[in-house]
Parts: C-alpha cells; sequence; structure tokens
C-alpha cells in the first residue's frame, strides 16, 4: 500500500501551520483596499506568476492521472491476450513520461516560485528600508527596534508567501480534488463516499491540537522574545560593562535558565502536538485506503468493478485528503498573507518626516549663513509619526505637545561663530536640529545661505552642515569605512589628513591594522575623547561650511576635554559655527551669545555685554561657570585656563516632546 501521505504531506503541514497562526488572523483587522494593491504590487510579475500557475495547473493533472492509468494497467494484466503486453509497456512508458514531465515541471516551478518570491521579498524590504529611512528622528525613539525589524523580516517572508505557497497550493490543491473527486465518483460513488466518511473525524480533533498547538506556540514566541531583549542588552558592551559593576551572574543565568527551560519544554509539547497530527492524518488515510479494499475488492469480486479500478480509487484517495484537509483552512492561510501585507503596507502608509519638493534647489557651495525668521516648533504627538503596534501599546497617544520653540530669530554671518546657552529643555538642541532639516518648522523659516530649508535637496543641505554632538556615534565597521560615510569617495591620504587635523592621527597609526582597525559596538573600543576625535576627522572630511557643536565635550574628562579642544580648532577654523552649551573659552570668545528660556531668546550680545546686564547669562555664568568665585579651578592640559562644566545638560525634551522625554 502505497504512503497516505506521499499526496498530501505537504497539505498536511499547510494546514498545521494555518492552525497555529489562526487567533492572530482573526483579531487583525484589515485595511480597506489590502488587495487591490497586492494585485497592484504583483503587477511587475504577472507574466511569472500566469507561467508558475500553468506548471501548477498541469503538475495537478498530471498527479490525478498517473493512478488512473496504473488501474489501466491492472485492468489490462488481467484482460491478457495478445495486446496486454505491448498496451501494458505502453501505459507504463507513458506513466515514467509523465514522471519525467512532472519532474521537469518540479523544477520550473521552484524556479519561477523563487524569482516571484524573492523578488517580491527584494522590493518590498528595499522599499520599506528606504522608507524608515525618511521617517523623523521621533519615530525611532518610541519605535521598538525589535518590532522593526520583524517587518523587514518575518512579516515580508509572510507576504512573499502569498505568491509562492499560498497562491500554489490553493490552485494545485482545488484543481487537484476537482479532478481526483470527479475521477472517483465517476469510477465507483459508492467507495468515494465511504472513504469520505472518515475526514470528519481527523479534521475535528486535529483542530483542536491546532489551538493548542497556536497557545503554546504564542508562548514559546513571547519567551523567544524576551530572551532576545535580555541578550540583547547583557551582551551590549553598556549592559555587558553594567552587570559585571552591579549585577549577580548566578542570578542573571538562573532567570535566563528559567525561561529557556519553558521554552525546551515547549518545544517537547510542540513535537508531540505535531507528531501526533500527521500520525493521525496518517492512521486516517490508511483506515479510509483499507475501507476502499475492501469494498473495492468486494465489489471487484462480485464484478462490479475492475480490479484496476480499486487500485485507481485507492490511489486517488492519497492525493484527495491533503487538499481536503489543507482548503478546510484556506481561509486562514490567505488571511495571513493578507495580514503580512497589511503590517507592510503600514509602514509604508506612515507620512515620511522629511520630503523635498519636486522643485528643490541646491544651497550654495560654501554660503555659511544662517538665517532664523519668527521659529516656531512642537514635537508632533505619537499618533502622527508611530504605529501602536511597532510600540506594542493598545492606542497611540494624541495629545498635541506644547510649542518647544516660540518665534525665535536671529541670524549668523558667514564665518561667525553663535553659542546657544540657557538651561535645560529650553529648545537648544532643537534649534540645531531644524538647520539641518531633522525636522521641519511648524511656523516661520529656516534659511541656509539665503534658501528655506524646506526648499533646498536634501543632499547639498546635508553637504553645508557638520554636526558633532556629545555622543557621536560609530558603526561596527572599520575606521576607514566610518569616515568614509561622510565621503564615500574619500582617498586614504584625504584620510589620514582629516585624522591629522582632529589630533588622532598617530593613535591610528599606532594601532596594528591602522584605518582597518575594527572600531567595535559604538565604538566602545576607543575612549570618549578619541571616539569624538574619530567623529571630528569624520566632520573635517566632510568639508562643511557649517558646523554644529552639539555639548561635543560634556562627557569628557579634561585630558580627553583638552584634545577635543585641539581637534574643534581646526574643524571650526574658517567656518560658520553654532556652539551648544560649549565650554567657557568657547561661549566667551563667539561673535555672539543667544540665551534661550522657554523657547524664546531672552537675552543676546557679547560675553562681557551679557555679564554686565545681570540677567540669566550672567545667573548662569555665576552658578554654572564659577570661574571667578571659585577657589580650585581645574586646569587642563593646555595651561591655566579653568576647566569648566558646560552650560546645561543634554535633555531629552530637546529631542523628544515633553511627553514621550518623561
Amino acid at each position: 500500500m502505497s504512503n497516505p501521505m506521499s499526496g498530501g504531506g505537504m497539505a498536511g503541514w499547510s494546514m498545521l501551520r494555518s492552525m497555529r497562526n489562526s487567533d492572530e488572523v482573526s483579531t487583525h483587522r484589515l485595511k480597506r483596499g489590502v488587495a487591490r494593491r497586492i494585485v497592484a504590487f504583483a503587477q511587475p510579475y504577472r507574466r511569472d506568476i500566469v507561467v508558475f500557475l500553468a506548471t501548477v495547473v498541469l503538475a495537478a493533472i498530471i498527479g490525478v492521472a498517473t493512478p488512473v492509468l496504473a488501474g489501466d494497467v491492472i485492468n489490462a494484466i488481467n484482460r491478457g491476450g495478445a495486446e496486454a503486453g505491448r498496451l501494458v509497456v505502453r501505459l507504463a512508458l507513458f506513466i515514467a513520461a509523465l514522471a519525467v514531465a512532472d519532474a521537469l515541471l518540479s523544477l520550473a516551478q521552484r524556479w519561477y516560485s523563487a524569482r516571484i518570491g524573492e523578488g517580491i521579498i527584494f522590493n518590498l524590504r528595499t522599499r520599506v528600508y528606504d522608507h524608515v529611512q525618511r521617517m523623523p528622528l521621533q519615530f525611532f525613539t518610541r519605535t521598538q527596534t525589535g518590532a522593526l525589524v520583524s517587518r523587514l523580516n518575518n512579516d515580508v517572508l509572510g507576504a512573499q508567501r502569498a505568491f509562492t505557497s499560498t497562491l500554489s497550493g490553493v490552485v494545485s490543491n482545488v484543481i487537484q480534488l476537482v479532478l481526483t473527486a470527479a475521477v472517483m465518483f465517476t469510477l465507483s460513488w459508492q467507495i468515494t463516499a465511504l472513504s469520505l466518511v472518515l475526514l470528519p473525524i481527523f479534521i475535528i480533533p486535529a483542530r483542536r491540537v491546532g489551538r493548542r498547538l497556536a497557545d503554546i506556540t504564542r508562548e514559546s514566541y513571547n519567551l523567544d522574545a524576551k530572551m532576545n531583549t535580555t541578550m540583547t542588552e547583557r551582551f551590549g558592551v553598556a549592559g555587558a560593562l553594567l552587570v559585571k559593576l552591579f549585577g549577580q551572574p548566578e542570578i542573571e543565568a538562573q532567570r535566563f535558565a528559567v525561561r529557556a527551560e519553558r521554552v525546551r519544554d515547549i518545544g517537547i509539547q510542540s513535537a508531540m502536538y505535531s507528531r501526533t497530527f500527521f500520525v493521525a492524518m496518517l492512521l486516517v488515510a490508511s483506515l479510509a485506503q483499507a475501507l476502499t479494499y475492501g469494498l473495492g475488492g468486494w465489489l471487484a469480486v462480485t464484478g462490479g468493478v475492475s480490479a484496476g479500478t480499486v487500485v485507481t480509487l485507492a490511489l486517488l484517495l492519497t492525493r484527495l485528503y491533503g487538499p481536503l484537509t489543507a482548503l478546510s483552512n484556506v481561509r486562514v492561510d490567505v488571511m495571513s498573507a493578507l495580514v503580512s501585507f497589511d503590517r507592510v503596507f503600514e509602514v509604508l502608509d506612515l507620512k515620511p518626516g522629511i520630503v523635498e519638493k519636486p522643485d528643490a534647489v541646491s544651497v550654495p557651495r560654501g554660503a555659511g549663513r544662517v538665517d532664523f525668521r519668527d521659529v516656531r516648533f512642537r514635537y508632533p504627538s505619537a499618533a502622527e509619526i508611530s504605529l501602536a503596534s511597532l510600540e506594542e501599546v493598545a492606542t497611540l497617544d494624541r495629545t498635541v505637545n506644547e510649542p518647544v520653540l516660540k518665534g525665535v530669530s536671529f541670524s549668523v554671518e558667514p564665518g561667525q561663530m553663535v553659542a546657544l546657552v540657557g538651561p535645560s529643555g529650553a529648545g537648544k538642541s532643537t534649534l540645531s536640529m531644524l538647520i539641518s532639516r531633522i525636522y521641519d518648522v511648524t511656523e516661520g523659516q529656516v534659511l541656509v545661505g539665503g534658501v528655506d530649508v524646506r526648499d533646498a535637496t536634501l543632499a547639498s543641505l546635508r553637504d553645508e552642515i557638520g554636526v558633532v554632538t556629545q555622543d557621536s556615534h560609530l558603526f561596527h565597521e572599520t575606521i576607514a569605512e566610518n569616515l568614509r560615510y561622510a565621503k564615500p569617495d574619500a582617498t586614504d591620504d584625504e584620510i589620514w589628513a582629516a585624522l591629522a587635523g582632529a589630533q588622532v592621527a598617530d593613535l591610528v597609526r599606532a594601532l596594528p591594522d591602522g584605518l582597518d582597525t575594527t572600531v567595535g559596538e559604538r565604538g566602545y573600543r576607543f575612549s570618549g575623547g578619541e571616539k569624538q576625535r574619530i567623529a571630528i576627522a569624520r566632520l573635517l572630511l566632510k568639508a562643511p561650511s557649517i558646523v554644529i557643536l552639539d555639548e561635543a565635550t560634556a562627557h569628557l574628562d579634561s585630558e580627553s576635554e583638552a584634545a577635543v579642544q585641539r581637534a574643534l580648532s581646526v574643524a571650526l577654523a574658517g567656518r560658520t559655527a553654532l556652539v551648544i552649551a560649549h565650554r567657557l573659552s568657547t561661549v566667551r570668545d563667539a561673535d555672539q551669545i543667544l540665551v534661550l528660556d522657554g523657547g524664546r531668546i531672552v537675552e543676546r550680545g557679547r560675553h562681557d555685554e551679557l555679564v554686565a546686564i545681570g540677567g540669566l547669562y550672567a545667573e548662569l555664568y555665576r552658578t554654572q561657570f564659577a570661574v571667578a568665585d571659585s577657589p580650585t579651578p581645574f586646569v587642563d592640559a593646555t595651561g591655566p585656563e579653568p576647566v569648566v562644566m558646560p552650560l546645561g545638560t543634554y535633555h531629552a525634551d530637546e529631542v523628544l516632546p515633553p511627553a514621550a522625554a518623561n
């Protein structure tokens, strides 16, 4: 007896997967027009899909034709006679030809399936990745990185299955089921009806198994996610250091082991449930086949049907149960694919934070002038820039945030240095983000080189502006690759010149691999001062006309700060500079100091003028700079000038809206 699962094993697995996903699918509400968008998305592959479906149809027809021919062979043998031998040989050759054709069709199916599927994955991933890059910075501060990565992986793969396994499975199963049932009822409706009696005995318990599988699979996914989060946090440099300094490795290992133990137990349960499912399907199909042989054999003996018909029915039966069980869950399969597409479309439908106008103009090269004209700005609410599913919350906060900037106006001439000072949360970092168009103003204008940044091409704007923050990020790549991020076509000589200007060339030359040294995660292989100087070298390689320093030495010791200051003196030479809460000497030497408080410029002028006024700047000067009255000033490596604390500290609400910052 042939294996009853041979024609329906993959269908059985498809059904099992469907039952696991059924609860998630049933709770997801699809947006209108998803199916129409999917059809439009598949347009580039329409010819490939047609050919692919044609191979599926032909393979299904061959799958039904082969058992019929096998029955004809049995009948020819039973009839005997001079022609029987030649007929059997011809039928055998025809069956062999069908087998070869089926093999070739299988290869063609796989090629077209891979071509369509991988093409869809490529298009979806690149579109989503490109779209996410254009989202506002606040989107990334609110979104769980793992959830976003899942959209690029799991959901894209689920969408790809819509055009491969789901589409081909539905078409193949429908054709195979219709043809098989038609042939079986034509040969003997009594045997066919008896064979199908046992089907409910399999499907009803299988659904219960499926629900239980869905529960334990969901628990396993949750535990896996928690373990992944734990490993990501503990295996990062900062997390590993924190565990070593404050943690208890034994407790960490025990907590992880408890979750891993449960995952192990779930794995065993899942394996047994899956095996039970397949054994049950095999058993029921085998029992149905036994009934076919019993009733068919009795009918053959009594002359009701031929022996070949019995063999044909028994073989066709193996191709009936698989499609039946698979199609019983076809709605879940289709909905799973639609849900995957819908979740991908959710991300694509988010409005990018910054959009370049079709008629955008280039910022004049080397212009260097910056103008703020009555600028007002508020951070967008969560509902404007995020998704609840990416934040793992029920609903998004729709509260309209209070304005961060309230009518700010000032100008910076080419080559000037302007310092922004003020208490934390005054809006200093927000101002710098509007210049580089990380965000767009709510009202008013920001101009660079006389061009409104909203009318400028993004490439020309980024070419004119360089930024060094208090925690400059380095990718887990080589020093050369990190520097070429600013100028991809930079030569090694240009890189060494930038490193020399940043006072870090000698350090890099002393490394065994030089420019090919991998900096480590977030650049943790280097000290804070070394990392900042590499970031300054990246800025020098870019050679912008406008430099923004956002507390670039806030977290450095005095020796590192002195080295970074020497590098910054090179970076600022001849360039327009906007300096946020920098050290005292820089603030003193600024051509203009803007004092912000509550989103407004409350004072402006040079250092001596503002001290003489006796306002907020003078107060900050006395309390935070503390030069004149400090009995024991810290002295840096460059001379007797006091090393002072920067004005204020980096505050979350200068990047996030107040609600998110809390």
